[in-house]
Order: structure tokens, then C-alpha cells, then sequence
């Protein structure tokens, strides 16, 4: 009888509170014999939905080799598997190169979206990104730093749509941040650092691009933090005058509703 070979799930973690996880992801987890975490930024508080019988295996200290190594014996062995990233495995998740090696190996594979921390962080400071005639733009990047970064998409041509902007993975590079920031958002622009949004430990700090740099210093941030800017955080945090959305505004029709004539 041929063993039957499950597809091994790339399931998204979530920004880190184990309820975060999406209903299918929680279910992939419980029903994995095999979960291979990234274990340097997924908590262990999300295997919490393992079975008692499944093996978790971290890969924080593996390379990619040992990684498709270790999943592909365990599903060739008909075993379920499931690979789970931090927050959504498609951003910043480095899925292509392993997907890639898996069809070499001609072994299926499903992927399970996840809450990445740039919304995480927007619920946390209860904030929406896109402001009616504001902003209705949101650009996700990192600073160029170990991992190059394309000239077209630099942090400096990014900042110039003065956009709301979430900037992963760059917290070691945030003089530079500052530095690149300032000309186009200004100084005294209010930013937010979310820094490991929704973990036990989480810290949402606020202060002005022209603070930021010594701010994290101060604070002790380096690494697991996010840094948001714009004028969305402006509106949650300042004092600017309220913006109401049309979708809402009486005098405003749809397809669902008919304006009021005053």
C-alpha cells in the first residue's frame, strides 16, 4: 500500500498572542505530527495547540538544508508537517527558497496566511493606516542593511510619498532611519515604535522622528520592534482635527443606502 504524503503547511503564526492565529492555522497545528517553528521569533506559546503526541522542532540554529532535510523525511514518512513562520509567511518570511526546494523534491505544499505585526500594532494603538483625503497608502519595507534592499525601493524614495509607513527588521540601522526619515516626515512628526505587539511583553512607545534614535536607545530597543510614521499616527496620538470618513457621512449614498437631503 503506497504511504500516503501530506502537503506540508506553511502556516503563519501571527504577531505572537497564541489567539491570534487564524482558525486554520490552530487547526493545522493541532493535527500536525511534525511542527518545524522559526524559534528565534515565533514564542513557544504558540505550540499550545499541539497535541501532546507531535514533535516541535525549533529552526533557529538549522540552515535551509537541514530545514527541507527534516520536513521532507517526516512527510515522505506520512507524517503531517507543518512549517510555522511569524506573522505572515508571506512577508519577510523567506517561503520562496524553501517552496523551491520542496519542488525539487516533487512534495506538495499548502500556505495558511497569517496576522502580520503591522496590523497587530494598528489594533494595539487603535489606529487606522488610511485616512480619508489624509493618507491612502501603506508601504511595508526595512531598511537595507544585511539583506540589500533594490535602489528603486530604498527607504528614502519610499518616505518621500510621505505615506503611513511600517518599517520592519530595522531597528539596528535606526540612526539611519532617523537620518533618512526626517527630511521628508520632519522631526516633529509623532512615530510610533510597537515592539513585540501582542507578546506579554509588549511596549508601544511614541515619540518624534527627531527622538527616535535615542529614544530606542533610552528604552533599550534593538531587535523584535517596529517603527510606524505618518500622519495616521498623528491622528490617534495628537491632537489634529477630527476626520470623518464619507462612507458614513449622511450626505454621502451607495449602494446600500440613499443620502439624506438636509
Amino acid at each position: 500500500m503506497t504511504q500516503k504524503i501530506h502537503p506540508i503547511m506553511f502556516t503563519g503564526a501571527g504577531p505572537g498572542d497564541p489567539e491570534l492565529i487564524t482558525v486554520k492555522g490552530m487547526k493545522a497545528l493541532q493535527k500536525a505530527d511534525l511542527i518545524v517553528y522559526a524559534g528565534s521569533l515565533v514564542p513557544e506559546a504558540l505550540l499550545c495547540w499541539k497535541t501532546d503526541t507531535a514533535t516541535a522542532v525549533s529552526s533557529a540554529g538549522m540552515d535551509l538544508d537541514q530545514i527541507i532535510d527534516t520536513m521532507s523525511q517526516a512527510a515522505l514518512a506520512g507524517k503531517r508537517v507543518v512549517r510555522l513562520h511569524t506573522g505572515d509567511p508571506g512577508l519577510y518570511g523567506a517561503i520562496l527558497e524553501q517552496i523551491k526546494a520542496l519542488d525539487a523534491l516533487n512534495l506538495s505544499y499548502d500556505i495558511i496566511p497569517g496576522v502580520t505585526a503591522a496590523f497587530a500594532a494598528a489594533a494595539a494603538i487603535h489606529m487606522e493606516y488610511t485616512l480619508p483625503e489624509v493618507t491612502q497608502t501603506l508601504i511595508l519595507t526595512r531598511m537595507a542593511g544585511r539583506t540589500p534592499v533594490p535602489e528603486s525601493e530604498n527607504l528614502d524614495r519610499l518616505a518621500a510619498h510621505q505615506s503611513s509607513m511600517a518599517i520592519y527588521l530595522s531597528m539596528g540601522l535606526v540612526d539611519k532611519v532617523q537620518a533618512t526619515l526626517t527630511p521628508h516626515y520632519g522631526e516633529q512628526s509623532l512615530c510610533a515604535i510597537a515592539y513585540k505587539v501582542t507578546h506579554p511583553e509588549e511596549r508601544l512607545i511614541y515619540t518624534r522622528i527627531g527622538n527616535l534614535a535615542a529614544t530606542c536607545r533610552k528604552e533599550n530597543l534593538s531587535r523584535h520592534a517596529l517603527i510606524i510614521v505618518g500622519k495616521a499616527v498623528e491622528a490617534v496620538k495628537g491632537d489634529p482635527e477630527l476626520i470623518k470618513s464619507k462612507l458614513y457621512d449622511p450626505g454621502f449614498s451607495h449602494g446600500y443606502r440613499t443620502k439624506k437631503n438636509t
